[in-house]
């Protein structure tokens, strides 16, 4: 649910923020989703320019 919650306050798919929280995560970290088709790939290229803030990233790390 967290991640659906952040991905709509992103106009993202869960699958970017996936791939954004991953990126966030390490500066030497290189994720390789699969992709099937054009527009996929643009969708996974478009989750590096996604910006997680301190509020995302509390929500998807789940419960104190």
């Amino acid at each position: 649910a967290a991640l659906a919650e952040v991905a709509a306050r992103h106009g993202a798919t869960n699958g970017q923020i996936a791939l954004a929280w991953l990126l966030h995560r390490s500066p030497v970290l290189l994720p390789t989703p699969g992709t099937g088709s054009p527009a996929h790939l643009d969708e996974n290229l478009a989750a590096a320019g996604i910006a997680l803030t301190d509020e995302d990233l509390a929500q998807l790390a789940g419960p104190a």
